[in-house]
């Protein structure tokens, strides 16, 4: 308990101190002036005034006794720690993590007084760094977000900040005016003491940003900025720089490459690149380093592109003018979001139509020109009930089996010229098929009995059947016969199958099968009848719609749109070279069987080593599942995740050591400087002396006890007497 003297409790402070200035003017007067003019009894005059204010002004501040219990609670101060991936970097002595726990101990140690709370900022609100724990490795450096989650939180605001970093901020960048600065502060209404963790300029050249003009289109060229920087004594006058897109079947494709004119430090070349399949792509800009380059790591950006189709690019290759063809061709040419290219072939070459070649309608089938020149710009092709043999097409099937491995798309549509019957058999195109067809001679190429194609358990649940399903269920109509095919091959999965018809190895012949093959995909539609779901009494219920809802997923699917995929894929928080990521997998509330395995396949674009396997527990009914990736080195990679036997779900993604944070590695201590001025407060080094003023403590009373010395009425009782016995001295001594 401790004991005070103190005025009145209902007396202002400012009361107080002008009650005591008054006090002091009143004697100062007295003795100046007065006792200049007295006659006589100048000690009594002097004697008797100086107890009259005494009296008066302890009659304004009624002094009081205080007994309390008190104890000290020292200011919040916030030490912010920069958390981002920059402070891995090289500096004065180890890495500039190093020196930043370093300066955030010594800060606590300086600063007993406070509550310090320490926190890292990187990207988002900051978070609370426990005693020896690491701090985490963010890609970004966001101050200002910080500042900004402190200022709404519901916690005490603090009343000091410390921010310790090599000021290789994202907000507020380097170009931040002075009122932006000063803004930080206004957030929270206080200072913002700095402190710089490094000095160091790394020798470094580096990819410092690409930026892209619009949107990724295929087959569509696709401006590229690049930046590079060169610090340190390097010699840096023109670089090489080099863009390459990373594939899985071969090795990479150089698409441009430039040269950078390096002035200050400082240089932009413009490339142009050129992608020829949509989806997810990863492309490697990468510069050329000079010789004592101190951080290769930065010297190669991997930029994950999501090519669009402008328009969705089909060849479509007919045998013969049929219900059928017909009715697929008008389907296609009505699909505004296709780009067609048909053929009804109609003669061969062989052909002797007994006329002069000027004056026929009808020209060659251009097979040459299509397969080689052309093939390449296509995204999908469609063979329907077409004989590969009498148009040349034959020396062409190994170009267009690479083409679908490549990530092109195909699909064989069933007909009496077409599957065994086209002369597809133990050619290269059949290794690309998801079924295998028989090739042996004699061997049965067609069931001409009609049927009704069972759906299979994978069939119900494939989300390219949802559309078909919604409008007719899981009614078919009756088909004019099959093309005979075998079973399903790895990576494949039957849709529909033949309700009596068995294969080699016992199973219900496919009808409708899709699967896998390399970076593409492919479709067998076993059947001439697709037109009858539009021209029949179920395309009459139906509004003839699902024709079009079968070719909306078939082409959907192979062209991989989300919708029509078996599953989704989710890289969560994005990928860091050397540190665990986590894969978030979706998949549909029905699917194959109960107990069909959800894996995982991961596989380095660059390298042709087996791909790394994780199997995932399936979540009851659909669901969310997650797999934990084993850390990866830098690079791009492809990630497939399977259900069951049937076709992958595929995701492109890259891992990059440093990322954006090491692009640039210069510190910058003079934008910490400039943040500590705008707010009115210390910039320090690490290393150096680490006190920064804070504020002051407060003192908190648990209990306390006000005791007056006396009543009020008799310090006024007082002081008038005083005043009186004053007055009369005045008097004796000739004053008036």
């Amino acid at each position: 308990m401790h004991s005070r003297l103190a005025s009145s409790g209902d007396l202002p402070p400012w009361a107080a101190v002008l009650a005591c200035v008054l006090a002091l003017v009143s004697l100062g007067v007295l003795l100046a002036l007065e006792l200049r003019r007295r006659e006589r009894g100048g000690p009594s005059i002097v004697a008797t005034g100086v107890v009259a204010v005494a009296a008066l002004v302890l009659a304004v501040l009624r002094p009081v006794r205080v007994a309390a219990r008190e104890s000290v609670v020292g200011a919040k101060v916030v030490v912010l720690v920069d958390g981002s991936r920059s402070m891995d970097l090289p500096g004065d002595d180890g890495p500039r993590h190093v020196a930043r726990d370093r300066a955030a101990k010594e800060i606590a140690g300086l600063a007993k007084e406070a509550r310090l709370v320490t926190m890292s900022f990187g990207d988002g609100a900051p978070r609370v760094v426990s005693d020896g724990a690491p701090i985490g490795s963010d890609a970004r450096s966001d101050l200002a977000a910080a500042l900004r989650a402190l200022g709404t939180s519901a916690e005490e605001r603090p009343r000091a900040l410390v921010v310790i970093s090599d000021g290789r901020l994202d907000e507020p960048s380097a170009e931040a005016t002075e009122a932006a600065l000063r803004a930080l502060g206004e957030t929270l209404r206080v200072p913002i003491h700095t402190v710089a963790t490094t000095r160091r300029v790394l020798a470094d050249a580096s990819v410092r940003r690409v930026s892209t003009a619009g949107a990724a289109v295929a087959h569509v060229p696709l401006p590229l900025r690049v930046e590079i920087g060169c610090e340190g004594a390097l010699a840096c006058d023109s670089l090489t720089v080099t863009a390459r897109e990373l594939r899985e079947d071969g090795p990479p494709a150089v698409l441009a490459s430039g040269l950078a004119k390096v002035k200050d430090g400082r240089a932009v070349v413009d490339l142009s690149v050129t992608l020829d399949r949509a989806g997810t792509r990863i492309v490697e800009v990468a510069v050329t380093p000079p010789s004592g380059d101190e951080l290769p790591d930065n010297d190669r950006r991997l930029l994950t592109l999501n090519v669009a189709r402008e328009r969705v690019r089909i060849l479509h290759v007919a045998g013969r003018p049929t219900h059928d063809t017909r009715a697929l061709r008008q389907w296609l040419k009505s699909n505004a979001s296709a780009d067609i290219v048909a053929f009804f072939i109609l003669r061969t070459s062989s052909d002797n139509p007994n006329a002069r070649q000027e004056d026929l309608s009808l020209i060659p089938f251009p097979v040459d020109e299509l397969f080689t020149e052309h093939l390449p710009s296509f995204d999908a092709i469609v063979l329907q009930d077409f004989d590969a043999q009498p148009y040349g097409l034959e020396r062409h099937l190994p170009a267009v089996a690479r083409y679908v491995r490549s990530g092109g798309g195909l699909i064989m549509v069933g007909g009496p010229n077409s599957f065994v019957a086209g002369g597809y058999a133990d050619t290269p195109l059949a290794g690309v098929l998801p079924v295998a067809l028989d090739g042996t001679p004699g061997a049965t190429a067609a069931d001409v009995a009609p049927f009704v194609p069972s759906w299979t358990d994978d069939g119900r649940a494939a989300p390219l059947l949802e559309p078909l399903r919604s409008l007719a269920g899981e009614e078919l109509p009756p088909m004019p016969g099959a093309n005979v095919v075998g079973d399903v091959r790895e990576g494949a999965i039957a849709l529909w199958t033949h309700p009596q018809r068995k294969t080699k190895a016992g199973a219900p012949m496919p009808i409708l099968a899709i699967g896998d093959q390399g970076d593409g995909r492919s479709v067998a539609l076993a059947v001439d009848g697709g037109w009858l779901l539009e021209f029949s009494q179920l395309g009459a219920r139906t509004g003839g719609r699902g024709h079009g809802a079968l070719w909306d997923g078939l082409v959907g699917w192979l062209m991989r749109d989300p919708r029509f995929e078996p599953a989704q894929l989710e890289l969560v928080g994005g990928c860091v070279a050397d540190v665990p990521a986590r894969l978030r997998v979706r998949v549909p509330p029905s699917g194959a069987s109960p107990d069909a395995p959800l894996v995982v396949e991961l596989r380095r674009l660059d390298d042709d080593s087996p791909p790394a396997r994780v199997e995932l527990k399936r979540p009851t009914g659909g669901g969310v599942a997650e797999a934990k990736l084993p850390p990866l080195a830098a690079g791009g990679y492809t990630a497939r995740v399977r259900l069951g036997t049937g076709p992958t779900t595929r995701r492109d993604f890259a891992c990059e050591r440093g990322g954006d944070e090491w692009a640039d590695s210069r510190p910058d201590a003079e934008r910490l400087e400039r943040l500590a001025g705008a707010t009115r407060a210390t910039f320090r080094w690490a290393g150096g002396d680490m006190r920064v003023p804070l504020p002051p403590p407060t003192v908190v009373s648990a209990e306390r006890h006000v005791v007056p010395f006396a009543p009020s009425w008799v310090w006024t009782l007082a002081a008038a007497i005083a005043l009186g016995v004053h007055w009369v001295a005045r008097r004796r001594g000739g004053l008036s």
